[in-house]
């Protein structure tokens, strides 16, 4: 039985997944093929991805290829109700709200580890977690899965560097369909589109500091460029940070940036990002914001104890006035901004990263019996020819065509 908000709400969702469904090429193509291969017959698939319109599209052509779905989200903020209620409408498996407590969301986790998958598709390892923390005796039926994140691939390291990681997991944010373009040009879109329609404020002329340069944060940058922002990054790698510098923004410590930023944005994946000393340095009416994974690396926490008030300003705007006067806001309670305040990447964006998955997916359950799931060795990449499947497919969707190399190319290059 599945748990959801409200069972009634199912139109608009169903409304919102067939929208989705006409921007994704990839994904149609693989329904199609699913449907009539039906490689996941007879197998059990928990996944814990932000419910919205493209992931209802993808856990629907896993259902079409024989899969029986267990579904919750990765974010108490993410999950749309009328989502959900589309999904179990279609008989899909659900266990997820809006704005789930931290019992609910847990409940949720939980309600789809128990069922003993054989397939898991996770979005910041929270599945991974329950399943080896709470229900070990489930880890001899699982055949593997997939994490789409750079949050749950840090904790996936770590728990094969410990010998502690008890089946094989696909690193699809590794590969080059995904994070080149998904954390990219989805982030660096969806980010924006989050705090303007939330703040609906310009960007032009402001100052923006954005917090890490990986590809997301690179992302973030470049769309703030292009609104006419100022762009000030931090950074804690120095590579990275000659990256931004020859990209054409400044570079500077938090400490230096918190002075003159107007919008700051952590995309870091790590905690304690923006805290209570640069807090006090900011100017009256600074906005903070996150696109990171999980909401620890705004320490909305230290901001909350430093506040003399505190209100709503506006749907997904906390305010905060410190003791000077000066007032601080809070997006989306410093959860991953682009989904609590929006609707997360584009659909042809997305379209990439989710056939991804599901090639990922086909893959596990393809080579079952040679994977290795020795301890210490249950990480693995996304296959070269998975990533040239779909960036093939995704180009003639464009119809686009590129050379091909002459025989005498080939040979020149590799000698054969």
């Amino acid at each position: 039985m599945s748990e959801i908000r409200n069972p009634e709400l199912w139109p608009s969702g169903e409304l919102k997944i067939e929208w989705v469904r006409n921007h994704m090429p990839l994904l149609r193509g693989l329904e199609k093929e699913f449907k009539e291969t039906k490689p996941f017959k007879g197998l059990t698939v928990a996944l814990s991805v932000h419910l919205e319109a493209k992931t209802a599209y993808l856990c629907k052509v896993l259902s079409l290829g024989g899969a029986e779905m267990y579904i919750t989200g990765s974010n108490p903020l993410s999950t749309q109700d009328d989502i959900a209620a589309a999904l179990v409408h279609d008989g899909l498996n659900v266990f997820a709200v809006h704005d789930a407590t931290a019992s609910e969301y847990e409940d949720g986790i939980r309600r789809v580890i128990a069922v003993g998958p054989n397939i898991i598709i996770d979005d910041g390892g929270d599945l991974v977690s329950m399943i080896h923390q709470n229900y070990p005796e489930l880890l001899p039926g699982v055949i593997g899965g997939c994490e789409e994140t750079t949050t749950g691939i840090l904790r996936l390291r770590t728990l094969d560097r410990e010998h502690r990681l008890m089946f094989p997991m696909m690193l699809v944010n590794d590969a080059d369909c995904k994070h080149l373009f998904d954390n990219r040009y989805g982030t660096g879109q969806s980010v924006w589109d989050g705090i303007d329609r939330t703040t609906n404020l310009i960007v032009a002329g402001k100052y923006v500091v954005v917090a890490g340069y990986g590809w997301c944060g690179k992302g973030v940058a470049m769309r703030a460029k292009g609104l006419g922002a100022k762009v000030i990054v931090t950074e804690i790698d120095p590579i990275k940070a000659m990256e931004a510098v020859m990209d054409g923004f400044e570079v500077m410590s938090m400490s230096q940036a918190a002075a003159l930023g107007d919008i700051f944005v952590t995309v870091t994946g790590c905690d304690d990002v923006v805290r209570r000393e640069h807090f006090l340095a900011m100017k009256d009416g600074a906005i903070c914001c996150n696109a990171g994974h999980f909401d620890c690396e705004v320490n909305v926490a230290a901001l909350k104890e430093m506040a003399v008030s505190s209100r709503v300003a506006r749907t997904n705007i906390q305010e905060d006035v410190l003791e000077s006067g000066r007032r601080i806001f809070i997006l989306a309670e410093g959860r991953l901004v682009n989904l609590a305040a929006g609707d997360g990447h584009p659909a042809e964006i997305m379209d990439m990263s989710f056939a991804i998955q599901a090639l990922s997916a086909r893959y596990l359950v393809e080579n079952r019996d040679t994977l290795s799931r020795r301890p210490g060795e249950m990480l693995h990449k996304v296959p070269a020819s998975i990533d040239g499947e779909v960036a093939a497919r995704k180009l003639a969707d464009w119809g686009i065509s590129i050379d091909v190399l002459t025989e005498e190319q080939r040979k020149y290059l590799y000698g054969e």
